[in-house]
């Protein structure tokens, strides 16, 4: 199911998703509508009327009161049944990946973590949640508000009252979404992969780990090992490893990878460096190598990450 057609959303999804997280629009559907998917999260709320789904899950009804929650590219379509009126919450697929990686922070190590974590918590990518005409209905004026605050396109002055408002319908509908026990424990996290953004521990730092991250920093393109570093902060290997990992949440060498995806990151936006010369400014000698790990840290090839710069993508 779509709330509109399908060129109109495609274009409005296309040229404002980058910066605006959360778009709210209502519409009446008198025509059928042929499967598509969107590469982000959709919530549609039934507010009037009723139609057949044709998804993931086969053939299905849906009437007021109903949710539809759709996970990003899952295929959806609809029939009315006369005509249905409903409101369609899309979230950008990251911006809900954040709030799973908040929600469930104590177990997991990164956003690139909390991506898979959320793919085995949510395995179900369509879901029809019956919440009931009443209990639906006191959600309605929420939604109204965002689609009026959503409409004039983004506003960092809307920006805390549409996810307030997001999180209200949140806090209603998320019981009623069926998930899969994850099978995580706080021993599991190994803290290895260079993700961005890094996460932060409230809780003041080992003054031997803000020094290793300070040398780290003060020289990304050093041939650093954790020996050389352990030396330099009077600290065993692997000592220096744990008291890291617990300030920073990521080994030594990972957050160094971090660092140098980051500094490349701003060479192939502000300078007109090649990609091999900005791997190599950074400390990373083999260009495959550096390509490897930028995409692991940043979800994108050097390439595609300054096309995309130059294109204003």
């Amino acid at each position: 199911m779509s709330s509109g057609t399908h060129p109109q959303h495609a274009a409005l999804l296309a040229g404002r998703r980058d910066c605006q997280p959360i778009i709210a629009r209502s519409k009446t559907i008198h025509a059928p509508i042929a499967p598509v998917a969107y590469d982000c999260v959709r919530l549609i709320f039934v507010r009037h009327g009723s139609a057949i789904l044709l998804s993931e899950f086969g053939e299905k009804p849906v009437a007021v009161g109903d949710i539809v929650a759709l996970a990003a590219n899952t295929v959806c379509g609809s029939e009315p049944e006369g005509s249905i009126t409903v409101t369609t919450l899309y979230l950008d697929r990251d911006y809900v990946i954040d709030q799973v990686f908040w929600q469930h922070a104590a177990l997991l190590t990164d956003r690139w973590d909390a991506q898979d974590f959320a793919d085995e918590l949510y395995s179900e990518p369509a879901q029809i949640l019956h919440l009931g005409e009443d209990r639906a209905g006191m959600l309605m004026p929420w939604l109204d508000e965002l689609v009026s605050l959503s409409l004039d396109g983004p506003s960092p002055e809307k920006f805390y009252r549409m996810q307030a408002l997001l999180f209200a319908v949140l806090d209603v509908i998320t019981p009623y979404v069926k998930t899969t026990p994850a099978r995580r424990s706080p021993t599991q996290r190994k803290a290895n992969g260079p993700g961005l953004p890094r996460y932060r521990y409230l809780a003041p730092l080992r003054a031997e780990a803000h020094q290793a991250a300070a040398l780290l920093r003060a020289d990304i393109a050093r041939r650093w090992t954790l020996e050389s570093l352990a030396s330099e902060v009077h600290l065993s290997r692997s000592r220096l490893s744990a008291v890291f990992v617990e300030a920073y949440g990521k080994t030594p060498l990972a957050y160094l990878n971090m660092l140098r995806a980051e500094a490349m990151a701003r060479l192939l936006r502000d300078s007109d460096a090649t990609i091999e010369a900005a791997s190599k400014q950074v400390g990373w000698d083999s260009r495959s190598h550096a390509a490897s790990v930028f995409r692991r840290s940043v979800g994108v090839t050097p390439s595609r990450y300054r096309s995309r710069v130059l294109n204003g993508v």
